[in-house]
């Protein structure tokens, strides 16, 4: 089963890393920490199940779902990096 994960370890990484933006947003936003944290819950048990049912039929399209997630992440992030942007010119 791992070598079969191989091919998505670059997403799994990155999207936690994502995972961890959106969480710092939703505290910075004085979002509600209980429904934060439920909602974070279910949505990496979502991901989860999808992912163990998925994967063997998933991987014939690994390359297409790995540039697709990658490119969701990269615009999630500058989406969160442009949000931050006007507080970060307050300081100047």
């Amino acid at each position: 089963m791992l070598g079969e994960l191989k091919h998505f370890l670059v997403l799994l990484v990155f999207g936690n890393i994502e995972n961890l933006i959106l969480a710092a947003q939703g505290v910075a936003a004085s979002v509600n920490p209980i429904g934060l944290a439920c909602l974070s819950l279910c949505a990496v048990v979502c991901w989860f199940l999808i992912g163990t049912f998925g994967t063997r039929f998933a991987m014939k399209y690994a390359r297409y779902i790995n540039f697709i997630g990658g490119f969701a992440i990269f615009v999630l992030g500058v989406q969160a990096m442009l949000g931050a942007l006007p507080g970060m010119l307050a300081f100047f």
